[in-house]
């Protein structure tokens, strides 16, 4: 599965980046994994946790000016459970 960026950074200019961006992990309905962060157009996808790793780095590096990086990334896995009532 290809991953990326949604929105480019000047979408976002004069606005400074944080020191940590938190990505929300979960599963696909397609399988394999999707990651975005809250607040900013930025989403990736791949098929394993490690691979999903590596592309919340890139996708945050295509965001983000080289000076604007921030210095930790948060993975914050999500799962969803459906109870009938």
């Amino acid at each position: 599965m290809p991953g990326g960026v949604v929105a480019p950074i000047a979408a976002y200019l004069g606005s400074e980046m944080p020191t940590e961006i938190l990505f929300l992990v979960a599963e696909s309905v397609d399988g394999g994994y999707e990651a975005q962060a809250p607040g900013y157009s930025i989403y990736t996808q791949a098929e394993t946790l490690d691979e999903v790793r590596q592309m919340a780095v890139d996708a945050i590096r295509r965001y983000c000016d080289e000076g604007d990086l921030p210095r930790t990334i948060r993975l914050h896995m999500v799962r969803e459970e459906v109870i009938a009532v």
